[in-house]
């Protein structure tokens, strides 16, 4: 009597709920994780006590001054800020054009040790060239606020 042989299947182990877990935990992490901005130079920013919600805008120059009085731009696309000296800066601001730039914010970041006369020219550049928002960056117990 010839009885038939069935082939056994090798076992298969199915990844679709372990792949699912990944996903799920790669959305959590993303979720919960806070993203702080800290830009390639030292910069220490005055504290504030106020508790004033930050209001942040799509469009803004970014520009910081170190306590040495040099000058960065923290272009959109690039981590690293790109020096400047106060011309190319002027350059840079004329480059957006009065109308453009009274829509803009111009984001101030100045170390707490720069010289005040340093941040003022370069508060009196942006006014010069338009910008009618200055946010100037603080400091305060949960982190970096215009």
């Amino acid at each position: 009597m010839g009885f038939l042989r069935h082939k056994s299947e090798e076992p298969k182990i199915d990844l679709t709920p372990m792949v699912d877990v990944v996903f799920l935990l790669l959305i959590f992490f993303m979720i919960s994780t806070t993203f702080i901005e800290t830009s390639g130079i030292s910069i220490q920013l005055p504290s504030v006590s106020s508790p004033a919600p930050p209001s942040r805008e799509e469009k803004e120059v970014r520009i910081s001054v170190t306590a040495e009085g040099n000058i960065f731009h923290h272009h959109p696309n690039s981590p690293k800020p790109e020096p400047l000296t106060e011309e190319e800066m002027d350059r840079l601001l004329e480059h957006y054009g009065a109308e453009e730039a009274g829509q803009m914010t111009f984001f101030l970041l100045a170390d707490r040790d720069s010289r005040h006369g340093k941040v003022v020219k370069v508060m009196d550049s942006a006014r010069k060239h338009g910008f009618r928002k200055l946010a100037i960056g603080t400091l305060t117990e949960k982190g970096l606020k215009p």
